[in-house]
């Protein structure tokens, strides 16, 4: 049934995990015609309680977003303490695929669905007006996903 996955939700973001946002920014910027976006940096550790493999974690990344109609890309950073984005970078590499983002209604229930068919909270945080998790499908999907959810 559609309405008990990930069909029913709402797909809005593809996400790349780069060395250099500023360079990876420019890149993309001129490969679509865009301007290129100020970067962000997420909150410390004491604001969004971030949490990797369960356990709380500093890491911090910047960010960049080119807003494409329905879908964003997003470039990170990585700074800071372990996490899913240092892990997707790897070595040597200057940038690598990371996630497929979905809105989400029931942040809850979609876990559970998930953890169902074998795939794990990797890492999850909040941001301002709402949290965002990353399960880890990697091995059944071949990526990994992160589940966008507002806060009431």
């Amino acid at each position: 049934m559609a309405d008990e996955g990930l069909a029913a939700e709402t797909v809005c973001q593809v996400a790349l995990v780069v060395k250099d946002i500023e360079k990876a920014s420019k890149a993309w910027a001129e490969a679509l015609g865009l301007p290129v976006p100020e970067a962000s940096l997420t909150g410390p550790a004491e604001e969004t309680g971030a949490r990797y493999h369960g356990r709380p974690t500093a890491a911090r990344a910047r960010l960049a977003f080119f807003n494409l109609g329905p879908i964003t890309i997003e470039l990170i950073e990585p700074v800071g303490g372990p996490s899913t984005w240092r892990d997707g970078l790897g070595e040597g590499g200057e940038a690598a695929f990371h996630h497929l983002a979905f809105h989400v209604r029931d942040a809850e229930r979609t876990v559970e669905r998930l953890r169902a068919q074998g795939m794990e909270v990797v890492q999850m945080g909040d941001f301002p007006g709402g949290r965002y998790i990353y399960v880890d499908g990697r091995e059944r999907l071949g990526v990994t996903l992160e589940l966008l959810a507002s806060r009431p």
